[in-house]
């Protein structure tokens, strides 16, 4: 590659091919025979288009069962039987189609090193192989219209240009002249003994149909890609025994259609199918090849044989070819015959075989690299760079995978067991090069000249001119040759001179009748101009109208536009008027909500307040009574007492006077005083006994601060108990029993009460735990009932339940209902 010093000027992206028709890369598969008939195959022919791979017996004991039998398809299989014939009529005879009618193509072999790439696309003697039979098929249909040599000539630049026959027939007599060996057609002719005979008469073949007015010519150059570096097999280098010079390596380049070429390699014009195979036989003995163990012959480089076909419609007159660059077609066929891929330690290679080894597979490793870029942007739509630069033979062939034309691949395999691993890889590579597609190439365009020119023009010239007789001259004393082409030249003269005068009558008599015409035309033309004046009144009118017609068709569209912004300011209201309603309903529906959200509110609150005030008035006449009560029985104890202090003292005074009766206002409510004997001594409560669970136990008792008092009449009494609003270690040391009082709200709305106990146990560690046991519930309901009226109450004990400090209760509070 060549590096220059600052920025490469940006080039204008390729042209893309207008058709976006694509056609995949078309694989086909050939087996070549064994070479001993007591070798292992591991290649099967199953079908046309199928061969199965199997194992042979050393791999399944050294790879542990890693192989298995697999089978491949293809567009084609050809097995040991096919003839070198039946493989070009279905691989290379339709590219030769597409040649010819002005499209390129790509044919190349591939696989491993002594699978038969070489036999296939040289062939022997006798059994041609593809290329010789695509020159033969070549020049068997363009034959009879090739031009004379050096009317095409190539411009260096991948391009054609066309020059006249004189300037031909110079250069024709200047290279001959420059020549130390004079050129006969004899000697041009004269075929190398090794590749004589390569096609049989009976195996020719020609292309019917091809465009007879247009002139052919045939160019062929062949290269070879050895070590990454790209040599022209077909250049003269002079010859030196002391001191050889190397060949000198070509660069790729690109045209201004943006096609890769090998700049400064020698095209040849040939013009029969003889002359090019000699011209690439005379490439192929410099061609690098080397003695392996696996190949007596191998390849050691990729050779590159391009068929070039330039075409070039004739004139008008069908005789010479046109000139014009613009109007020729050049179109190419690239045959490649890959270097087989090889390991180096069944080759035995040392030194350069090594390098030359390395560099091979490093090539046709890029070119697998392509192909999987190429399938993975085509399947998964994404866009990555196709490494084309990285190898010379990829970067030579971009342009058929970018749609430049036709690209088809032989797969030569080997069906020896030994080859089994390198096979495998070729048949991975060509399955994946199947799913590439390549776009179809655009036809070319057809040209406006009218058909059958080359054989009119040939017949005219049979018809009126007499065939010119012999002029080579044998003998220096042969006195008729000359005469009889002098009267030939005089026959003709005479001939033109008829021709001329008849030629000459032809013109005055059109004249005359152009005259005759003219006349006509003149009075024609009069009528014309009256017409044309009336025309152009009407054309006046018709303006006229016109132009009242704009000015109404403007007043229309100013009315329209009206209409429009009236229409558009109504439906702009009639929206507004919608939304606003929307909002009303939606502020209605709102304020509806809100009212009787409002109202149930308000019954809520007031059945609150009444369940409030009725509370109140409840706890209040509650706690009169209570007051009351207790005032009563303190007034009842002081009686008591005054009436005993009144009894000693009356007694100590006057025994016999009678006690007075106590006050009534001064007794205790609901109680009746019966008399009794005057008391001798203080009376003293007796004490009771409260419960069994007064026992030596001694409770903790743990009331939140958070707990409310209701005024319960039944309330738990746990004497000598420790109260504490948060339990401590300290606490639960000293005691026995633990008990919670938990209050929560029950599902009907009013305060539950709980009594949660449970027995303090010692810890091995030194600390005490709670297990709770029992669990205590007092619930209290509140309802509304006439004041003073007297109610019943209702304890109802737990059955089985343990009685805890005082007493255990579970009662229900409740009020009959007037």
């Amino acid at each position: 590659y060549l590096y220059r010093k600052g920025k490469t000027p940006r080039r204008p992206p390729p042209k893309k091919p207008s058709s976006t028709q694509t056609d995949p890369v078309g694989v086909y598969c050939r087996v070549r025979p064994l070479g001993a008939e007591d070798e292992e195959c591991c290649i099967e022919v199953i079908s046309s288009t199928t061969i199965q791979m199997h194992i042979p017996e050393g791999f399944k004991t050294n790879r542990n069962g890693e192989y298995k039998e697999t089978q491949y398809s293809f567009k084609k299989v050809f097995g040991v039987s096919v003839s070198q014939m039946e493989l070009f009529e279905h691989v290379a005879k339709p590219l030769v189609d597409d040649l010819i009618q002005g499209k390129n193509g790509l044919l190349f072999t591939y696989g491993v090193t002594g699978s038969g790439k070489t036999f296939t696309m040289t062939g022997s003697p006798g059994q041609g192989g593809l290329l010789p039979r695509s020159l033969d098929m070549i020049f068997n249909t363009i034959s009879p219209y090739q031009a004379k040599r050096y009317v095409f000539k190539t411009d260096d630049k991948n391009g054609m240009e066309v020059q006249s026959e004189v300037d031909a027939l110079l250069e024709r007599q200047r290279r001959e002249n420059n020549s130390s060996v004079p050129k006969t057609p004899s000697t041009r002719l004269k075929v190398d003994p090794e590749i004589a005979d390569m096609i049989k008469p009976e195996e020719a073949c020609k292309l019917e149909g091809v465009d007879d007015d247009s002139s052919y010519s045939v160019f062929v150059s062949y290269v070879e890609i050895y070590n990454n570096y790209i040599y022209d097999l077909l250049e003269e280098t002079q010859e030196d025994a002391i001191k050889p010079k190397p060949p000198q390596s070509k660069i790729l380049r690109e045209d201004q259609n943006h096609i890769m070429y090998v700049a400064g390699c020698l095209e040849v014009e040939v013009k029969s199918a003889e002359e090019a195979f000699q011209v690439f036989w005379r490439g192929q003995k410099k061609r690098k090849v080397a003695n392996t163990r696996l190949n007596r012959e191998s390849s050691r480089s990729h050779s590159v044989f391009i068929i070039k076909l330039a075409q070039a419609p004739l004139d008008a007159d069908g005789d010479t070819v046109l000139q014009d660059k613009n109007q020729i077609s050049v179109s190419q066929l690239c045959l490649v015959d890959l270097a087989g891929s090889e390991r180096t330690g069944r080759t035995g290679a040392e030194g350069t075989r090594i390098r030359e080894a390395g560099n091979i597979n490093q090539s046709l490793l890029n070119l697998r690299t392509c192909i999987e870029v190429l399938r993975e942007n085509q399947m998964f739509g994404t866009n990555k760079m196709v490494p084309y630069r990285d190898s010379k033979i990829t970067h030579l062939f971009k342009n058929y995978f970018d749609g430049e034309g036709k690209v088809r691949m032989v797969v030569c395999v080997n069906p020896k067991a030994d080859d089994y691993e390198e096979t495998l890889l070729v048949m991975r590579f060509a399955e994946m090069t199947q799913e590439v597609e390549v776009a179809r190439p655009v036809d070319r365009p057809i040209y406006g000249f009218t058909p059958g020119r080359r054989y009119r023009n040939q017949a005219f010239k049979d018809e009126l001119l007499p065939p010119l007789p012999s002029c080579e001259l044998t003998d220096p004393h042969d006195d008729l040759t000359l005469p009889r082409l002098i009267e030939a030249l005089q026959n003709r003269q005479r001939i033109k001179q008829m021709m001329t005068e008849e030629c000459n009558e032809t013109v005055n008599m059109m004249k005359s009748m152009l005259q005759e015409l003219d006349g006509n035309l003149i009075s024609k033309e009069n009528f014309i101009q009256e017409q044309n004046g009336k025309l152009l009144e009407k054309d006046k009118i018709i303006q006229s109208n016109k132009a009242e017609i704009e000015r109404l068709e403007k007043k229309a569209k100013m009315q329209e536009h009206k209409i429009d912004i009236l229409q558009k300011t109504t439906k702009i209201f009639e929206d507004d008027k919608r939304s606003l309603q929307q909002e009303l309903e939606t502020r209605e529906q709102r304020l509806q909500r809100e009212l009787s959200e409002k109202r149930r509110m308000e019954q809520r609150m007031n059945g609150v307040i009444s369940d409030t005030q009725f509370k109140w008035e409840k706890e209040c006449e509650r706690r009169v009574n209570a007051l009351q009560l207790e005032m009563q029985n303190k007034l009842w104890v002081k009686d008591e007492k005054l009436k005993q202090l009144k009894a000693i003292v009356t007694e100590s005074k006057s025994p016999l006077r009678p006690e007075p009766p106590p006050r009534q206002d001064r007794l205790p409510p609901q109680r009746s005083i019966s008399p009794s004997p005057v008391p001798t001594t203080t009376p003293v409560r007796p004490l009771h006994r409260r419960s069994r669970s007064a026992g030596g136990e001694k409770w903790v008792d743990h009331k939140p601060s958070s707990n409310l008092d209701l005024g319960t009449v039944l309330q738990p009494v746990i004497p000598n108990a420790i109260q504490v609003s948060a339990p401590s270690e300290k606490a639960l040391s000293k005691c026995d029993r633990y008990v919670l009082t938990h209050q929560e709200v029950a599902s009907d709305g009013e305060i539950q009460t709980q009594l949660i106990k449970g027995d303090v146990i010692k810890t091995r560690g030194g600390g005490q735990a709670v297990q709770f046991t029992d669990i205590e519930t007092l619930k209290q309901e509140l309802t509304a009932v006439p004041r003073y009226q007297t109610c019943s109450v209702a304890v109802e004990m737990r059955a089985g339940s343990n009685m805890g400090p005082g007493y255990e209760h579970h009662g229900v509070t409740k009020r009959r209902k007037p």
